[in-house]
């Protein structure tokens, strides 16, 4: 693919100088074709733990709305990699036509979210993250029926760290990269970026050592679920289990944040702020 577009007399920096000056349709598939390898990795990552009848080349093909939308809105001058302000772009293209299927259960979604209020609940009268057991009890559950709830739960994982931060609508494309300062941002725009770390680094140090594991090699060294079961020594199955409890775990630990607190990093962000701060708690 790099090949053609150097061939074409274009490298790849010079492609985007002249689509950005003439916004050519032409230079803007050129664009496409180059990129669509990052389509396909991040619908295969996405994929993971999803029913067996939701179809890797659909969600690729959802995806590419979003990679479209990114090429459009990209900034080169902002000194941003393409890569890392597309991915949130491209996943959330393939989350919002997950949602508008309606592929979810309403049972599912309505059982992740007693959980998550569990959670929230019991960790502020025991002022530390409750147990399986106690959730469980919580919830009028055996321990078994809380393990089956969370397999259950997993497909909705599919949104992940995306929806931890709320506020703003489906349509909202905000990117880390659209988040981060740059030479012209002001006091505030920092300090919300920074604040929202730190909340995420706090509340991640706060979980259990196995939890802080999958998210760390899951988020940060962008490991697959397999791959982190071979690691741990336990099935994909379980390590999907052991994702799903964290992310509602985190979901509780920040629901009842201040309002305002860290909106600059939008729903499509919070995969991506979680990387360094799994990393940092971590360590």
């Amino acid at each position: 693919m790099a090949t053609q577009i150097d061939s074409a007399g274009h490298g790849i920096d010079a492609l985007w100088v002249e689509y950005k000056k003439t916004g050519a349709k032409a230079l803007r598939d050129q664009l496409i074709v180059h990129y669509a390898p990052v389509v396909k990795y991040v619908a295969g990552r996405v994929s993971v733990g999803l029913p067996r009848h939701v179809d890797e080349a659909d969600l690729a093909s959802y995806g590419i709305i979003g990679l479209i939308d990114a090429i459009e809105r990209f900034e080169p001058a902002r000194n941003i990699k393409f890569e890392t302000y597309a991915v949130p772009r491209i996943k959330g293209a393939i989350i919002d036509e997950l949602r508008s299927i309606d592929w979810v259960p309403r049972s599912v979604r309505a059982k992740a979210r007693a959980v998550e209020q569990s959670y929230s609940k019991l960790e502020a009268s025991l002022h530390r993250t409750p147990t399986d057991e106690e959730v469980a009890a919580d919830l009028e559950m055996s321990p078994e029926e809380f393990q089956t709830a969370l397999r259950k739960i997993s497909f909705v994982g599919v949104v992940a760290l995306d929806e931890v931060f709320r506020g703003g609508d489906h349509s909202d494309r905000s990117t880390l990269g659209e988040t981060l300062p740059d030479a012209t941002a002001g006091p505030m725009d920092t300090f919300e970026v920074k604040e929202t770390k730190e909340a995420l680094v706090k509340a991640v140090s706060e979980m259990a050592d196995r939890e802080k594991t999958v998210l760390t090699l899951y988020y940060y060294e962008g490991l697959t679920l397999a791959e982190i079961g071979d690691i741990l020594g336990v099935t994909e199955s379980r390590v999907c289990q052991i994702h799903t409890k964290a992310v509602l775990q985190l979901r509780a630990k920040l629901a009842d944040r201040p309002e305002g607190a860290g909106r600059s990093l939008s729903k499509a962000t919070a995969s991506k702020a979680t990387a360094p701060a799994a990393a940092q708690a971590a360590g």
